[in-house]
Parts: structure tokens; sequence; C-alpha cells
């Protein structure tokens, strides 16, 4: 696989305005080539931190409110006290985006972290000085590519643990069991890595969650191993308001490989078709019910930023 054949979930259009951008740093904007943490800073040093990835639609970040329960609920369990709320918050990625002329299809990425530490060591305490708060919001519009073509799965080794190793809830800064399963299907030819769970059962890949469509039903994982995406609950309750039979059980590659469609979800991409698993075409090419889903949630996006 060249360069070029390589596609990602995460590929935009290229902006130009991106090289000009302002970054939120601690109460700071600060230019792109300026905007640092300390080598020190617990992120960096350690992956101690949580983040959230939101997309800007019509001057208003769609759906807020269940990103913010999910980061605070998030720093709660792992004791990093922010000290500011969700309307603290609200109010620092508006100021970004205006700070950079940003109303639509921008995309941020929220970083905190446990902050600076005084050594550099392990213990949660060398955190001396509060938490890390950076905000990068870019213009940021996906390739429409992604959703003619779509992207190829490898199955790969990497699991994603279990909850008293380190809980797939978390939207944590230590990522490295993704890189890893990335890596993995990267060299295995593919674009992005399918893995499976503890028990062998199908989960989600190594950035979105993962759904697959039989027989009209759209079935995904029981949702105990993975990320609870924002993105994949609302498509479960899409399908619940509308009348598409979905499922959240154990399933296995069996069911995937024979699987009619199947895509993936995430904040960034929003659903994003399948063309393959290890090698082997889903379906016809035809994607009907993903279609069907990608218009309700394009009607949901735009009813939750309305003015």
């Amino acid at each position: 696989m060249t360069d070029l054949d390589k596609k990602t979930t995460h590929d935009a259009e290229h902006d130009p305005r991106n090289d000009e951008i302002l970054i939120y740093v601690n109460g700071e904007l600060k230019p792109k080539a300026e905007a640092v943490v300390s080598v020190y800073d617990s992120g960096f040093m350690l992956g101690d931190g949580m983040w959230e990835g939101m997309r800007l639609y019509n001057g208003k970040w769609a759906f807020f409110d269940e990103h913010m329960d999910r980061l605070f609920n998030s720093l709660k369990a792992v004791s990093i006290d922010l000290g500011i709320g969700p309307d603290d918050i609200l109010e620092i990625l508006d100021k970004t985006a205006r700070a950079n002329g940003m109303t639509t299809d921008a995309h941020c990425r929220l970083m905190i972290t446990r902050g600076r530490k005084a050594k550099p060591f392990q213990h949660p305490g060398l955190s001396r000085w509060g938490a890390s708060i950076v905000a990068i919001i870019e213009h940021s519009k996906p390739v429409d590519r992604l959703h003619s073509a779509g992207i190829r799965l490898a199955t790969v080794p990497q699991v994603r643990g279990l909850p008293m190793s380190q809980d797939a809830k978390f939207n944590s800064h230590s990522k490295l069991n993704c890189v890893i399963a990335c890596l993995q299907a990267e060299q295995a030819g593919a674009d992005e890595g399918l893995m499976l769970d503890p028990h062998g059962f199908v989960n989600t890949t190594n950035a979105c969650n993962f759904f697959i469509v039989r027989r009209g039903e759209v079935w995904t994982s029981t949702g105990d191993y993975c990320m609870n995406g924002v993105t994949r609950q609302k498509v479960i309750d899409l399908c619940r308001d509308n009348g598409i039979p979905v499922f959240e059980k154990n399933y296995s590659l069996y069911e995937a490989y024979g699987a009619d469609e199947a895509f993936l979800t995430g904040t960034f991409g929003a659903q994003t078709p399948v063309a393959e698993i290890d090698g082997k075409p889903i379906g016809s090419g035809d994607r009907p019910i993903t279609r069907r889903i990608r218009d309700l949630y394009k009607e949901l996006v735009a009813r939750n930023t309305a003015a």
C-alpha cells in the first residue's frame, strides 16, 4: 500500500487557514508555532489526561452537553479537579473559535491533563500546579471520497482490554494500544484496525465505533469494552426512534464478514462506510441503511445546532 492509497477516518480537506490558527493554552491564545506545554506536563510524560473531540456547526458545538457529561465523569473518575465547569469550557471554546473566525465545519480537540509535575516521575501528587487545558480548533471538513470508497479494515491482534486494566470508556491521552492496532492494520495493508474484545467478539476500531447491517438490522458491540462514543449513541437512538431494528450484542467475525453493510461512527466523520474487512468485500457496495442513518444524523445535527 502506497501513501496515496492510505485512508483514515480523519482525512480532511486541506485548508491553508489552519497554518495561522490561534490555540488556547492555559488561559492564553497562542499562535500555532508557540502553542506548547512543559515537558514536565503529565500528559506528555505519562499520557495522564482526558480529551474530547467536538464539531462546530452554525456557531454551536454539536451535542456539547453529552461531551461534557463524558469529560467530567472521566475527570472525576481519575481525580483531576479542573476547578471550572462545562459553562467555562464552552466560553473557552467559543472564545477560541471567534479568535479564528470559525462558525462552522470546525473540529476541536480539547485536552485536559493533570498538569505540570515537580519531578519526572509517575505519582499524581507531583502535579502541583493544577490541570493543563488546551483547545486546538481547526477548519476541518471530511473528504468526500471516504463516503464513496469506504474504509478497509484488518482484524488485528491488539484488543481493547478489561475495565480493570484500562477501561476503554476513558477517552484518555493513553492511546498506545490504539496506535499499535493502527500500525498492525497498516502493516496488513488496511486503513484501520478492527479490534476484538477480550473474549474474541467484534468490538471497535482503533479510532471509531463499529456497526454492521444484516438483513435490515443494525448491530454493534455491547459497549462493555469500547469507547461509548457520543455519535455511537446518537446512531442507536436514531435507529430506535425511526423504526430501524438495532442491537447492542456480542457477534463474531463470521457475522461481520457476511454483513450487508458496515460503517464506523465518530465525531469527525459521523458515519463512514466500510468497504472491506480482511480483504473480504462487505455487501454489494449498495448501502441503503447507512445512507438513511447518515441523513437522519444530519437532520439531528441541524436541529441540535439551530439558532
